[in-house]
């Protein structure tokens, strides 16, 4: 199992597409989420959305379509 990068979103997003992808089985990592010191920065700082290279292509189809 080797992790590869989804895609990178702001905080929010990533969080509620980790949550999607879950819901349809592919195991999902938010990455980098709390990187920001500053609780003010959190826009400026994207969170890396990581899922298994075996599950890329399902999570692109669900990432592009929502």
């Amino acid at each position: 199992m080797a992790l590869v990068e989804l895609g990178r979103y702001d905080r929010n997003l990533a969080n509620i597409l980790v949550a999607r992808l879950e819901s349809d089985g592919i195991p999902a990592l938010a990455f980098d989420g709390g990187a920001s010191i500053a609780d003010g920065s959190w826009l400026l700082i994207s969170v890396r959305v990581m899922v298994d290279e075996d599950d890329l292509a399902a999570a692109q189809a669900i990432a592009g379509a929502a």
